[in-house]
This record gives C-alpha cells, structure tokens and sequence, in this order.
C-alpha cells in the first residue's frame, strides 16, 4: 500500500498544487517551512547588512534607490512570514523574541557591508543569486501561494541586479572606485556561491525536489549562476576566481575551496582548506554581526514596546 508520501509526491508529479494545510503531510510541510525561514530571514537581514553603508551613496539619487531596494527585501520578507503564519507559526516571536543565533539567513548578511561600490557588488552578485534561486521557485513550485507571490518578487530582484551592474559599470570608469569593486568581489563572490546549499554530494535530505519546491539541485543552480555572473564581471574588466571548462562546458573554481573565511579581514584564507563540514558549522555559529543586526532591526519595536508599557 503507497504511503501518504508517495502518494502526495506522485499527485504533486502530474501537476497538483499545494494550497491548503490539509493538502500537505508531515514532511512538506516541515520542507515548506524550512525553505520560507531561510526567504523570509535572508530577506530581512539584508537590510541589516546593507544599512552601515547607506551615507557612501554618491548622489541624492543613488541613495533614494538603495533605499527603495532595502524597502524591497523588507516587503519579501513580509511576504514569507505572511505564508509562514498561514503555517502555524508565530511570526512576533520569529522577529522580536527568537534568539539571533536562530535565525536561518545567508553567512553573508552577518558580515557587514561598508561602502556604496561594496552595496553594488551586492546588489550585482548577492541578488543576481537571489533571482536565480526564486526563479526556480517559482517556475517549478508545488505551492500554490508561493507560486503567485514570487511573481511580484521576481520582478523586484529582477531590478535590484540591474540596479547593482548599472553601478558597476558606473563605478568601474573610476580607478579608486574599480579597485573597491574588486575587494568586493572577492569577498562576496564565494559567498555568492554559498547562496545555493552544500555541494549535491553532501546533501543528506531532498524533499525540495521530491515535493517539487524546486525544480534544479544546488549544483545545477551554481552553474546557472555563474553562466549569469562570471561573463558580465569580466565584461566591465574586473576578475572572480572561476573559468569555464570547455571539455565539460561547466563553471570551475581557480582557487582552493572550500577553505576557511576570515570576517573580520573580510578575507578568504586560501591557504587553509577545509571540508564541507566545516562551512555547515561556519554557517551555524553565525557571523560576528548577526547579533547586532538582529538588535538594530527590533530596535523600534522595543522602543515603541517600551513607550507604550509606560503609559
């Protein structure tokens, strides 16, 4: 007798789509959710991340867009939470009570982010992966409130990384600002990478491909990325650490990796190699700024939590 697992999976295969709690068993849901905390979590805490640097904006202008982008990520994460309370849980405590270290964001958004041609590269590189990981969603999810809402936020990513190439390529006519850039890329590039998941080799769980949460597995979308990525930093004369082999017609890397990441240097430590492991343990202790960035972003509700209790 099929289980109530295969039996979602093959309904899910000939094109049903998940609408409803009781549409789901056990382990969708825990899949959904898991997928929704890491959305919602790397959406917020992006704006985190992107904050200290805001004064660096050249122009009136280039700060009305940085701010219209942060304004963005904020309005996806509302989007995830929203779905995530339609789930059963209690988004209050997921934003002002749970603890910092909890949070389920991207390593990246826990190093801080200085200068407005580092927020470029962000928005050029960071998003670009971003875009590429909800495209996916949204073409091949079985979910249907997911599907519908990813059509807005596509668009939004969409121009957060034209938003980001169209200063890169401002910013790289500049010498000062080029070789900015470039410090930008090689930080985030590998963090761009690490946007995707562990290597399909060290997966232990694939129920976002069984459900059909997703359509491609982390390495597939790597590669999707780099074809993307790789072509326009070279095409503005800047450099990234990756070649196309034209024997397997597939993006390699040039430089030892994974290996270990030094944040307050912002520095990739080449010559100290690690396993896969130890980037699944870099990334569950945290950045050494998610613990501020967690108290700046609840900073006003507590203030205004605080204003009212004394009334």
């Amino acid at each position: 007798m099929a289980t109530s697992a295969e039996v979602l999976k093959e309904r899910i295969s000939k094109g049903f789509m998940v609408e409803r709690l009781e549409d789901m068993n056990e382990e969708y849901l825990q899949a959904l959710k898991g997928t929704l905390y890491v959305t919602g979590d790397t959406e917020l805490m992006s704006v985190a991340a992107q904050r200290k640097a805001l004064p660096d904006a050249p122009s009136l202008n280039a700060k009305i867009s940085m701010l219209a982008v942060m304004q963005d990520e904020l309005g996806h994460a509302h989007i995830a939470y929203r779905l995530l309370a339609g789930l059963g849980e209690n988004v209050e405590y997921l934003l002002y009570e749970r603890p910092a270290h909890e949070y389920k964001n991207a390593y990246l958004f826990d190093v801080a982010i200085d200068t407005f041609a580092e927020v470029a590269v962000f928005h050029a590189l960071v998003d670009r992966a971003g875009y590429v990981l909800l495209s996916d969603v949204h073409e091949h999810t079985s979910y249907g409130p997911w599907k519908r809402a990813l059509v807005k936020v596509g668009k939004e990513e969409n121009f957060h990384l034209r938003h980001g190439e169209t200063w890169m390529r401002k910013l790289a006519a500049d010498p000062v600002q080029k070789e900015r850039l470039q410090r930008g890329i090689d930080w985030m590039f590998l963090m761009a990478l690490e946007f995707f998941g562990m290597p399909d080799s060290h997966k232990t769980r694939n129920a976002q491909l069984e459900y059909r949460l997703k359509g491609h597995t982390n390495d597939e979308l790597r590669q999707i990325y780099l074809r993307s990525a790789v072509p326009f930093i070279r095409e503005i004369g800047l450099t990234c650490p990756a070649r196309l082999n034209p024997e397997t017609n597939q993006y390699e890397l040039t430089v030892p990796y994974p290996c270990e990441f030094d944040p307050t240097n912002r520095r990739w430590r080449f010559d100290r190699p690690c396993g896969p492991e130890q980037i699944l343990q870099r990334w569950k202790e945290k950045g050494i700024n998610n613990q501020e960035n967690v108290d700046w972003l609840r900073s006003g509700y507590l203030e205004l939590k605080g204003l009212a209790e004394a009334i």
